[in-house]
């Protein structure tokens, strides 16, 4: 033993600490930290959420300190419990009708008790798990719900901006409105037009200076200006008064009728509810636009918990209503900029109700200086903002503005709770008036006959169907259009009958529809199977059936539901007499190669494995690489060769992941991945080899043929006899992962497409003798008269690689030729004196990514160097966009020319950027 190693004896009295046996290491002591991100943003939410809280509480005729308790409850209990931790709870617009109301006819107290009922109500819904259930109200109810509410609290609060005191209704404030102009006072017009010109105008301070200021919000400054403005000038207004928090009022016993109090309780609950759970749904949405917040280094922030957000509402308001504070929900205003300002944790949405405390505590003698008419018009804005424009349009794009208008008038005239039973009630009606509203027609044209279908087909429709198909002529070739989403058993039955009526007379006929899955069977097989099924299903491509005259066995296709358990005929066109009907076919443009290089049919990479037995099996000899036929070829299962495409990728993948598990004996370790020759463990495994790249062609151009030629024939006809006219040049990169068609959502004869490597553009008169990108942009300008011209780069771009890692003095490639046009992209990087290219968001990940960023830039300006752009530019007939591609995010950043010169920022492009 070495003389350095210490002895223990028998008899140590040192114990030894044990763990039990396969027990886990203890964790290691975290340190609690708070992000400097969540400390900034929770600055910005308190100077919003202090003078909205005293807003709304004077809105309601509540104890301003109410608003006060319910905003550092909402922050504290709401953030540290609910399942959305950016989004920050506290006293809300939306509850001011409902808590006034409260107030007015039960008291200060018994509103608290309500609340705290009401609270409790959301932990029992939270613990039964039903927060979902509140998204199937339709959004025109909340909108219609918001905008009375808006209305209610502006009517209110224009009393107070003209120095007068609020009516308990709208009715009532609008008879007393003519008296109250009348008598108006112009100290308290002059506070609230000050507040309304500073909340209005300080967000639009345009340039460098308007960023910088905008840092401050906007309610802080109108209500700081107001104040300083009333107090320099000495304004005799009502000012704020906070009582000592020893005279605050708690919550008591509830006094008033059952029925309601119980009403009162279910209004608070369904309000409440409902605002917090769509807000949630919105923050969603807004962490969506942050890719910070989506990386995978970031694990703090994920997607809400409705159910838990219902608990943590429960739990604010239980204990807001106890203190003495007002209703609790989720505040949009609050919410959104708690994430435009950075957060990145629920911390800053606790942090800002610790702020709340602390100023209700140490600031009431500011706060006593605030003038009421200030606040009145700080509140008056936010109820005129409820109304919204964006939300009238989009109710009426999806013909819901009646919904919309009698919620709207509902709350308005009649209360929340009324006014949203009235609206749902409406919302029944249109839905069950829109499914039993079909119209029919029919026309002939050049011999044939057109029965086009509008609406849902449902049986309320079969009689007048049946009438009309019954009186066509016998033996002619009928097109039935189903321009519907839903199709019931007995539309489908009596539909199928005509069809197999008319074909066994001699006729034809073809069904169309935008929606796929409405095609009909004549086999036997297909009646068997809509036994199973109520109707014909709802899909998202056309499909058209075409069935000719004689019989035949069909295969029972179209009852399905879009996503599979269907199979696309295996010729596509009129059917003859004799022939398979054609059932339907679906086109999923990105299925065929989504996971193509992880998972490749079976078919074409494995061989069939030898049942597995205990006895250990000698290893065969090496396979040659080449294919080999398989029980899964096409010649031995015509069927799977039928399918969609979809459809049968998704089978060979589940067979494949279900059939070879790593680890089980004779199956490969890692299932689907392409192996190459030189691999380890290549030799003696069966099956292992690469698909021939001539086979992956031939194979794609056939999937091509047989599904999408059908569906994009006539859109290419036209365009054959039109000839091109594209909107766009788009330049981009020649990297395979670069899909142009698919980050621009375009189509045929919608791009003039310019790739190579590093979407370089060679300025004019370099003498490269390569002339291809200065031909394109001048044929795109000059000839098809594109409107735009976008250079389009992306992440880990191996050219902008070659570019930093270039040695000088070594040899002239024909690729360092033509990377010499990136050496001025290269330079603009390394010049200290130009602002960087950045991106929204986040600083670049490394020089790479810098370097692709500035090479857009870079190429723009090469670009407006050629004498037919230029032109174009001076004219106004053209403009220029950059674009960066984020490969691994599949996220698109947008650079616009206004930006170029103004710190070339690439700002996030998400899904709610553009309306729909």
């Amino acid at each position: 033993m070495s003389a350095c190693a210490p002895t223990r004896t028998a008899h140590s009295t040192h114990t030894e600490r044990t763990d039990p046996p396969h027990s886990p290491p203890p964790a290691p002591h975290r340190r609690f930290r708070i992000a400097g991100a969540d400390v900034s943003a929770s600055i910005a939410v308190f100077l919003i959420a202090l003078p909205l809280s005293l807003g709304i509480a004077l809105a309601t005729g509540a104890p301003l300190q109410a608003g006060l308790v319910a905003a550092a409850v909402g922050g504290i209990v709401a953030g540290w419990v609910g399942g959305a931790p950016l989004q920050v709870s506290g006293p809300a617009a939306g509850l001011t009708v409902v808590t006034a109301d409260l107030i007015q006819r039960y008291g200060w107290r018994t509103t608290c008790a309500i609340t705290v009922l009401a609270g409790l109500a959301q932990l029992g819904l939270g613990c039964l798990r039903v927060a979902r259930t509140a998204l199937a109200v339709s959004p025109a109810i909340v909108h219609g719900m918001l905008a009375g509410i808006g209305v209610t609290i502006a009517v209110a609060q224009l009393h107070v901006v003209l120095g007068g005191t609020p009516q308990s209704s709208v009715l009532d404030n609008l008879r007393a409105l003519p008296a109250q102009l009348a008598g108006l006072q112009p100290a308290a017009v002059a506070v609230s037009a000050l507040t309304l010109t500073l909340l209005l105008l300080w967000p639009r301070i345009p340039g460098r200076v308007g960023r910088l200021v905008q840092k401050v919000p906007a309610a802080l400054v109108a209500v700081t200006g107001a104040t300083a403005t009333a107090a320099l000038t000495g304004l005799t207004l009502p000012k704020v008064d906070l009582p000592s928090w020893s005279s605050h009022a708690l919550a008591g016993l509830p006094e008033g009728p059952v029925l309601g109090l119980m009403a009162a309780v279910l209004t608070t609950t369904l309000v409440c509810s409902v605002q917090s759970l769509l807000g949630a749904v919105a923050v969603d949405k807004l962490i969506a636009s942050r890719p910070d917040l989506l990386s995978a280094r970031s694990t703090r922030v994920g997607r809400c918990d409705l159910d838990r957000e219902l608990l943590g509402q429960g739990a604010a308001n239980i204990v807001s209503g106890a203190l003495g504070g007002l209703p609790v929900a989720g505040v949009a205003v609050r919410s959104s900029a708690n994430v435009q300002a950075g957060a990145v944790s629920r911390n800053s949405t606790m942090l800002h109700g610790v702020f709340v405390v602390v100023a209700a505590l140490l600031m009431v003698p500011i706060l006593d200086l605030i003038p009421l008419a200030s606040l009145a018009a700080l509140v008056m804005a936010v109820g005129i903002q409820m109304v919204s424009l964006h939300h009238i349009r989009t109710v009426t794009r999806h013909r819901e503005v009646l919904v919309y208008a009698v919620t709207t008038l509902g709350v308005v005239f009649l209360g929340v709770l009324e006014g949203v039973t009235l609206g749902i009630a409406v919302a029944v009606a249109v839905a069950l008036h829109r499914l039993a509203r079909t119209r029919i027609t029919h026309h002939e044209k050049e011999g044939v006959h057109h029965v086009h279908v509008r609406g849902q087909l449902t049986f309320l429709a079969v009689p007048r169907l049946s009438r009309i198909l019954h009186l066509l002529p016998q033996a002619t070739h009928v097109v039935v259009e189903l321009d519907g989403s839903f199709m019931d058993h007995a539309a489908y039955e009596a539909l199928q009958d005509w069809q197999k009526t008319h074909t066994a007379r001699g006729g034809s006929v073809e069904l169309t529809g935008r929606r796929s899955g409405t095609g009909l069977d004549t086999g036997t097989d297909a009646e068997a199977d809509t036994d199973a099924d109520t109707g014909a299903g709802v899909g998202s491509r056309s499909s058209t059936s075409t069935v000719g005259t004689g019989t035949g066995t069909g295969t029972a296709t179209g009852t399905g539901t879009g996503e599979g358990g269907s199979t696309a005929p295996p010729a596509l066109g009129p059917a003859h007499a004799g022939e398979v009907p054609i059932a339907d076919c679906r086109c999923r443009p990105w299925t065929p190669w989504r996971n193509h290089q992880c998972e490749v049919p079976r078919k074409t990479t494995q061989t069939p494995q030898p049942p597995t037995t205990t006895t250990p099996t000698p290893a065969p000899a090496p396979a040659p690489l080449k294919a080999q036929p398989t029980e899964s070829t096409d010649a031995a299962r015509p069927a799977e060769a039928a399918e969609a495409p979809g459809t049968a990728q998704r089978r060979e993948t589940t067979e494949s992941t279900e059939s070879a598990k790593p680890g089980e004996p004779g199956q490969p370790t890692q299932q689907g991945r392409q192996r190459q020759p030189d691999q380890q463990g290549q030799e003696g495994q069966p099956g292992a080899f690469v698909e021939p790249s001539g086979h992956q062609l031939v194979r794609g151009i056939s999937a091509f043929q047989r599904n999408t030629a059908p569906l994009v024939r006539g859109e290419l006809a036209r365009l054959a006899r039109e000839g091109q006219r594209p909107t766009q040049l788009f330049l981009t990169c020649a990297d395979s992962r670069l899909v142009t068609s698919m980050i621009t959502s375009s189509g045929p004869g919608d791009l003039f497409v310019v790739r190579n490597v590093g979407n370089l553009v060679p300025p004019p008169g370099e003498k490269s003798g390569d002339d291809s990108v200065a031909a394109a942009i001048e044929y795109a300008v000059d000839v098809l008269k594109v409107r735009s011209i976008t250079v389009c780069g992306h992440s880990g771009c191996g050219a902008m690689q070659a570019l930093i890692d270039a040695e000088p003095g070594r040899a002239r490639t024909p690729l360092q030729r033509w990377l010499r046009h990136g050496v001025p992209s290269l330079e603009r990087m390394a010049d200290d004196g130009r602002p960087s290219a950045r991106l929204a968001g986040r600083a670049p990940v490394d020089a790479v990514e810098q370097l692709c960023l500035t090479n857009v830039v870079q190429q723009l300006e090469h670009l407006r160097a050629h004498e037919s752009v230029t032109r174009a530019l001076r004219s106004g007939a053209l403009e220029l966009h950059g674009l960066y591609f984020h490969v691994g995010e599949a996220q698109t950043y947008l650079l616009t020319e206004a930006a170029a010169g103004d710190g070339e920022l690439f700002g996030h492009v998400g899904e709610a950027d553009v309306p729909a």
